[in-house]
């Protein structure tokens, strides 16, 4: 396993995101140009988050949300600020794509745990923590096992199982399990939110 992790799976993670940075390039182009327009210029979104061992890198996504505010100026809640281009970027997962960059980059990989908040970082016990034992994935375990339909409890066994049996085959199995939840846009939101809630600790 520690040959798979160690070599095997940044070299083929590299190889498939920059083929799939290519490939993805025209939709990447008029995705952007549309979050340009619908978001104020600002079709990107980028934010600090936790990686292997804990090193903080910079995350890159498409941008979903405005930042529309209140008369008191506050951030209008999530549902106000999602528009309709945010909102079909977010169904179909193509708010993701631009990850592929921080996989190119070795912040990432392709399947494992997903990047959380830094804040989070003092709430995990330490199960919990053993999801920064290997690379976070913009897909992962936790992720086509519920996604963000599930409790955050829920997220971080999945996470922690994941570390314990990471291998070729349980990745080949992830990737193709979240095909098909795009294909269905399956577990997108949380029952109560646009956006998942925040995680306060157990």
């Amino acid at each position: 396993m520690l040959l798979y992790r160690n070599i095997i799976k940044p070299a083929a993670d590299r190889s498939v995101a920059l083929l799939a940075l290519l490939v993805s390039l025209p939709v990447t182009l008029v995705v952007a140009g549309l979050l340009f327009f619908y978001n104020a210029g600002k079709p990107f979104f980028f934010q600090l988050r936790p990686g292997l061992n804990q090193r903080i890198f910079r995350i890159v996504k498409f941008k979903t949300m405005t930042d529309a505010r209140d008369e008191n100026g506050d951030l209008r809640p999530d549902a106000d600020r999602l528009t309709w281009v945010g909102a079909w970027v977010r169904k179909t997962s193509v708010d993701e794509l631009p990850q592929l960059w921080n996989v190119l980059r070795g912040d990432m990989s392709l399947v494992g745990p997903r990047p959380l908040l830094v804040e989070y970082l003092e709430h995990y016990d330490l199960r919990q923590q053993t999801r920064h034992s290997v690379r976070p994935g913009i897909t992962g375990w936790a992720q086509v096992n519920g996604r963000n339909a599930i409790s955050w409890q829920q997220k971080f066994e999945y996470d922690a199982w994941y570390v314990e049996n990471q291998s070729f085959g349980l990745d080949f199995k992830i990737l193709w399990l979240t095909v098909l939840k795009v294909l269905k846009s399956d577990g997108i939101n949380s029952a109560t939110a646009a956006t998942v809630e925040k995680f306060v600790g157990n």
